[in-house]
C-alpha cells in the first residue's frame, strides 16, 4: 500500500499532490520552452482551485511564487514575474521592537493612563469635570475585574492623585457622576432611559 505517510512531503498542502507531482514532471523536462509552457498550464489549473482569489490583487503573482517554492527553486523556466529567492524564506525577520513605557498599575492599563493625562491638559471646566468622572468610572470597572473588594471612591481617588502627579484630584461628585442614572452630560442634554417599562 501506498501510505501518504511513506510519500514526500508537500511543501504547500493546499494545492493537493497531484499539483505537486504536475511540477515534479514540468522539472524532468528537458526543453526550456516545453517547461514553460507546462509551468503556465500548471498555473492555470492552480488558479482554478481558487476562483475566489481571481480578482485578488497579485493573484497570478503569487501562483508563479508558489509554482517556484513547489519546486524547491529548482524549476529553470522563464517566470513572467520576478521569482523569490531561496534566501528570503530563510533570513531571520527583523526584531519586534517592545513599547518602552512602564505602566504603574497594569489593572488599569496604558489607555487609562493616556486618558488621565489628556485631562490634566485640558482647561477646567464642566467638560474636564465630566472627562474625569469617565476615567473614574472605567477605574472603577478595571477594579471590579481586579478585585471588586478595594472598588471604591477613596481608592480611585488616591490612584488618580498618583497617576496623575498630584494633578488631578477628583471629588467624590466627579467620581459618582455616572453612578446617577440623571446626570446631565456636559453639552446640556438629559441623558435618556431606554429600559422598557413593564407592561
Amino acid at each position: 500500500m501506498d501510505y501518504n505517510s511513506t510519500r514526500k512531503p508537500l511543501i504547500l498542502p493546499e494545492y493537493g499532490r497531484h499539483i505537486h507531482k504536475m511540477v515534479d514532471y514540468a522539472k524532468t523536462i528537458e526543453d526550456r520552452n516545453e517547461r514553460t509552457r507546462c509551468a503556465h498550464s500548471i498555473v492555470s489549473v492552480m488558479g482554478n482551485l481558487f476562483p475566489h482569489l481571481r480578482d485578488v490583487s497579485d493573484f497570478k503573482h503569487k501562483l508563479w511564487d508558489h509554482i517556484a517554492i513547489m519546486s524547491d527553486f529548482e524549476l529553470d523556466i522563464d517566470y513572467p514575474y520576478e521569482p523569490p529567492r531561496p534566501d528570503n524564506f530563510s533570513a531571520k525577520p527583523d526584531p519586534v521592537p517592545y513599547n518602552d513605557f512602564k505602566i504603574h498599575y497594569r489593572h488599569y492599563g496604558r489607555l487609562i493612563e493616556q486618558m488621565i493625562l489628556k485631562a490634566i491638559d485640558m482647561e477646567e471646566g464642566e467638560l474636564k469635570s465630566y472627562f474625569v468622572s469617565l476615567i473614574a468610572n472605567h477605574m472603577r470597572k478595571s477594579l471590579i475585574n481586579w478585585n471588586k473588594d478595594h472598588a471604591n471612591d477613596e481608592r480611585i481617588k488616591i490612584d488618580m492623585e498618583t497617576l496623575s502627579g498630584g494633578k488631578l484630584s477628583p471629588t467624590i461628585k466627579e467620581i459618582r457622576l455616572l453612578d446617577n442614572r440623571d446626570h446631565h452630560n456636559p453639552k446640556g442634554g438629559r441623558r435618556r432611559n431606554f429600559s422598557r417599562k413593564k407592561q
